[in-house]
């Protein structure tokens, strides 16, 4: 999967190809992916975001294991931000 961070906002730019990535280049975007190793022209990525965003999507992953984050099925926002709170603290727990 490929990320861009743009504004302090991470985007999936994986879908869109090589188009997308051209005009995100032009806007000064960070690129925080990984890359196949045979790449003709390898992209410069900075490691430290590189590493923060690997941390971001594992935490990420392990939230969407409950079953009332993945689906979403809290009424009003507030519960479904407490939720995410409560989720967290048994994550960091474990």
């Amino acid at each position: 999967m490929e990320y861009v961070m743009i504004d302090g906002t991470i985007v999936n730019v994986h879908r869109h190809g090589q188009g997308a990535k051209e005009g995100l280049k032009d806007r000064k975007a960070l690129i925080c992916i990984s890359q196949r190793p045979q790449r003709k022209e390898p992209l410069r990525i900075d490691l430290e975001l590189y590493k923060a965003r690997h941390l971001i999507e594992n935490f990420l992953g392990k939230l969407k294991e409950f079953k009332r984050i993945a689906m979403r099925s809290d009424k009003t926002d507030e519960s479904f931000k407490a939720m995410i709170y409560a989720c967290s603290v048994i994550i960091n727990a474990r």
